[in-house]
């Protein structure tokens, strides 16, 4: 997007956990906006540090409360953690009063009919409504660089489209003409994926250590033959930052994605295997860490049971 171009609705993001921040920060630095960003937290003293930590105070405005958000709002942004959270929070907006005209862009990962519900009442409130969840880690968020899944209207995604790419990602998954729910069967797809993958690695380098033939040698088979995300993934497990206090992709959320893809798998006759093995994992996870758990201490879980300490490091 053009640095001339301004944007000149008011603009508001609810919602910051680890990847709503990133991409609230790169559409206040990048989006080019007249006003400042309306940021809505429910715990409202992590959305005043979050305001705190720009350099331009002026560029940022925290509001107190949802009605707060909105109310001024052209388009709305949110971003939450799990399904009841959206729902809660879309049911306080259409209750406050009149949305007409605005436009809301949805982030979140939540089950693809309770997208489409929140769609149907946003709608028939007389605004206008977009799924945009995303790929990538919240560091992908921080860079800009997420991949975006967009559902909706085609009008309304032409009405998002300067917020995507050059803002907070790097390209666009376009789904136009499709019903919201759309982006969240890929998304939830996807992440399954994300799930195969790291318990592979888990499995890999558990086998590995065992074995003799060492971390150190499977991951340089990994980095000439699976570049990009299997090597950050594989990384985060040698170096023990699987253990760290503070997780990327926490334990609850994995697992209430891993619950959506079987679910929605199984009702189409299809048996998600190593996302089931996976999520067992997942809970050994959430046994020994608790909410510090985070997706790859699946490492850790399968160390476990193979004999191993939890934890890689000396």
């Amino acid at each position: 997007m053009s640095q001339q171009q301004q944007i000149q609705h008011q603009v508001s993001w609810i919602g910051l956990g680890n990847m709503g921040r990133g991409m609230a920060r790169n559409i206040c630095a990048k989006a080019n906006l007249t006003h400042p960003l309306l940021i809505f937290n429910r715990t409202v003293s992590r959305a005043q540090e979050f305001a705190a930590s720009f350099e331009n105070p002026s560029s940022v405005q925290v509001a107190e409360n949802v009605v707060a958000a909105v109310k001024p709002a052209d388009i709305v942004f949110t971003s939450l953690g799990d399904d009841a959270s959206v729902v809660a929070i879309y049911d306080e907006i259409l209750a406050a009063g009149p949305v007409t005209g605005k436009l809301f862009i949805e982030t979140s990962t939540i089950l693809p009919e309770i997208t489409n519900e929140i769609a149907e009442k946003v709608l028939a409130a007389g605004a206008e409504f977009i799924a945009s969840p995303v790929f990538g880690a919240p560091a992908m968020a921080d860079a800009g660089s997420l991949v975006v899944v967009v559902a909706g209207a085609a009008s309304s995604i032409d009405k998002a489209s300067p917020f995507f790419t050059g803002v907070i990602g790097r390209s666009v998954i376009d789904l136009r003409g499709h019903a919201p729910g759309k982006a969240l069967l890929l998304k939830l797809t996807g992440n399954s994926f994300i799930l195969s993958m790291v318990e592979t690695l888990a499995e890999g380098h558990a086998w590995a250590e065992k074995s003799g033939l060492g971390s150190d040698l499977l991951h340089k088979f990994i980095e000439n033959m699976m570049p990009g995300p299997f090597v950050a993934y594989s990384n985060r497990m040698m170096s023990g930052d699987y253990l760290r206090e503070d997780p990327l992709f926490a334990v609850d959320l994995a697992r209430k994605d891993a619950g959506h893809a079987i679910k929605l798998a199984e009702s189409v006759g299809v048996d998600m295997k190593i996302t089931k093995v996976a999520d067992e994992h997942l809970k050994t996870v959430k046994e020994v860490r608790g909410e510090r758990g985070d997706l790859p201490a699946i490492y850790g879980a399968v160390r476990k049971e193979s004999g191993l300490d939890f934890s890689n490091r000396k």
